[in-house]
């Protein structure tokens, strides 16, 4: 195992990591240069379309006698869980900064996730053939930051491949070669990752921690003890490869043949039959930070729609979902995410791999609500919160942000603080010029487009990143919104008691904006607080029912018009509004 090197990039989004995994497999000769592409692990369409990373990928690369299982991460703070698992199956990490941004807030993150998990820290500068480059000041930056000399601060350039020969030969030298047990210890390997296949069934990514694992090994999982025989074990090149065996220290992966869903899990130890060896220490359960109702805009697609969604979760483990239903949209699923990004990459996903028109409710974080009459309950849907009267108190999630940004845009941050109920902890001169900020907020502010505003207001030039915290009392009510005097439970929010009517009246605008018109007029409310705050009427869609007509008494024509007066006021009585897919979509997205 002397020869073996495991290993994986870390870096804030867009910092040049896919760019230098392209140039680690040109190097190695993974990939023939005639098929070489950008982005060459990035291979879902919607990583290539947007240029993230959203799923990790392993790949294995040779190059002078040794040999490198490479697992590239994702960089947004949504997909940490990825990033988190990615780093328990490695020995070190190469931790890239763009010499034109420096450090930024999810750097810090990652790097501590490393440094808890024992990883050895090779430090590297990228993009230094940009004329924007301070390569010398992001290298004292990482220097300080690990308390190292910054000659041990490598430098390289994903798109010239300068200094790349280096980068790879530092992990030769730095990283140290796996430690596990030798191949006639008893099989143990742990799961980081699975997908599904139709053919194949369940195929588990894998680090073997001991002994090995080849073609018709009869093994288990440790969790449920379900046995299964390996149909087949290979390593990625980065396409699936078939091996021999898979010896202690390498990642790779096993075909299982099972078909049922729910009994590979992320964090679970294979191991040889009835061997009983211990299970390795898995994962923490991801805890979903964002919570939307996601419907299918035909009640066809309903079992389309739960088959879809188990199949996704095979692939994102961070996913949760269960069955709900309602008395306007139907039969849904409850779904949990780890931040709006991942709740609009699953949803796309969604529509685009199992081809489902959906309807997304506003998305909403859990509150635990105490009534008056002494119930306590953790509510995670709008539509579920009690009404204003019935409640004694609610709690609500805090995080600890940390903003790193420019010290001339400090003022423009700070006004947004305070909108978003933010209170500042401490202020630290992070380097020449930049300012770390670390506040405290509610994590209902922090999901109300905090991220972006942030980056409008510092043109661009300020990261985020946060953690959870303790719950503490929230001043909160639901705010809900009437069509015809009829509750939309898609549209349900909760929001701040003092920014009601604001919400109420910008709520109830934007719908009356893009509501089509129906045959008779509309009425749109918003309620919060136990009372109406907004109020707009749609008018009706208009008919000349006289246009056939020419000349003659008046009083025709008036006859006309009263008649079809009456029939507009029965159908307000009776009818309903019928609220197309891409109304909710457009009221789900922020302006």
């Amino acid at each position: 195992m002397q020869h073996i090197r495991n290993f994986s990039i870390i870096a804030h989004i867009d910092h040049g990591k896919s760019t230098l995994a392209d140039r680690f497999l040109e190097l190695t000769k993974t990939i023939e240069k005639r098929k070489m592409r950008e982005q060459v692990l990035d291979s879902m369409e919607l990583e290539r379309e947007r240029g993230i990373t959203i799923k990790m990928q392993p790949v294995k690369m040779v190059w002078k006698n040794h040999v490198f299982n490479l697992i590239d991460t994702p960089g947004h703070i949504d997909f940490s869980y990825e990033v988190s698992r990615a780093l328990s199956a490695v020995e070190g990490a190469i931790l890239l900064v763009d010499a034109t941004q420096g450090v930024q807030a999810q750097t810090l993150s990652v790097l501590r996730q490393a440094k808890e998990l024992g990883l050895v820290i090779v430090p590297a500068v990228s993009k230094i053939d940009s004329p924007l480059a301070q390569t010398d000041d992001v290298k004292n930056q990482l220097a300080k930051l690990l308390e190292v000399s910054p000659d041990s601060v490598l430098l390289c350039s994903g798109r010239t491949g300068e200094g790349v020969d280096a980068l790879l030969q530092a992990v030769i030298e730095r990283v140290p070669p796996p430690k596990e047990g030798g191949k006639h210890a008893p099989p143990r390997a742990l799961v980081f990752d699975f997908q599904y296949s139709d053919h194949q069934g369940v195929i588990v990514y894998l680090r073997i921690f001991g002994g090995s694992l080849k073609k018709g090994d009869a093994l288990e999982f440790a969790a449920n003890d379900r046995s299964f025989v390996a149909l087949e074990v290979g390593t990625f090149s980065p396409a699936p490869s078939p091996a021999p065996a898979l010896e202690a220290g390498a990642i790779g992966y096993v075909v299982t043949g099972i078909k049922e869903p729910g009994l590979a899990r992320v964090g679970d130890t294979v191991r040889g039959k009835n061997t009983k060896s211990a299970p390795l220490a898995g994962y923490a359960e991801p805890r979903p930070v964002v919570w939307a109702s996601v419907y299918p805009e035909s009640q066809d697609d309903f079992t389309k729609l739960r088959q879809s969604l188990s199949r996704l979760r095979l692939s994102d483990s961070s996913l949760s979902f269960e069955e709900e239903s309602s008395g306007v949209l139907g039969r849904g699923f409850r779904c949990g995410f780890l931040g709006m990004l991942h709740l609009e990459i699953v949803t796309e996903r969604l529509r685009r791999e199992f081809n489902l028109e959906l309807v997304v409710t506003t998305p909403t974080i859990s509150y635990e609500v105490e009534t008056k009459n002494g119930e306590k309950r953790t509510i995670y849907s709008p539509s579920l919160f009690p009404e204003y009267g019935q409640i004694l108190s609610v709690r609500e999630s805090q995080v600890l942000a940390k903003i790193i940004l420019p010290a001339q845009y400090l003022g423009n941050v700070v006004s947004l603080l305070y909108e978003h109920e933010a209170s500042v902890e401490s202020t630290t001169n992070f380097s020449e010029g930049r300012i770390m900020l670390a506040v405290v907020m509610p994590l209902r502010e922090l999901m109300r487009n905090f991220f972006d505003k942030v980056k409008s207001a510092t043109q661009g030039y300020a990261s985020i990143s946060y953690e959870i915290k303790e719950m503490q009392k929230a001043e909160v009510a639901r705010l809900d919104i009437l069509v015809a005097d009829e509750l939309i439970p898609a549209f349900s929010r909760i929001v701040a008691e003092g920014r009601a009517f604001e919400e109420a009246k910008a709520a109830v605008e934007k719908l009356y904006g893009i509501l089509p018109r129906s045959q008779f007029a509309t009425k749109i409310q918003g309620v919060a607080l136990g009372r109406i705050l907004s109020s707009r009427t749609l008018p009706a869609m208009s008919k000349n029912v006289t246009q056939h007509m020419y000349g003659g008494d008046r009083t025709r024509k008036m006859k006309l018009w009263a008649k079809q007066k009456r029939g507009k006021e029965k159908l307000k009585e009776r009818g309903r509004v019928n609220i197309p897919g891409e109304v909710f979509l457009k009221m789900v997205k922020s302006e």
